[in-house]
């Protein structure tokens, strides 16, 4: 296997991932958000 091979391979897949995060990313900061105040209520107890 060629590293010229691989990196192209690498790219296609990062750019990928890259494009499942952006539209995974709203999802990601509600949840975050959720997350944070649960630890807020936590900490206030």
């Amino acid at each position: 296997m060629t590293t010229k091979k691989l990196s192209k391979g690498m790219r296609k897949y990062i750019r990928h991932k890259k494009a499942e995060i952006r539209k995974m990313t709203p999802e990601l900061e509600k949840q975050k958000q959720e997350i944070d105040s649960f630890l807020e209520s936590v900490n206030q107890e």
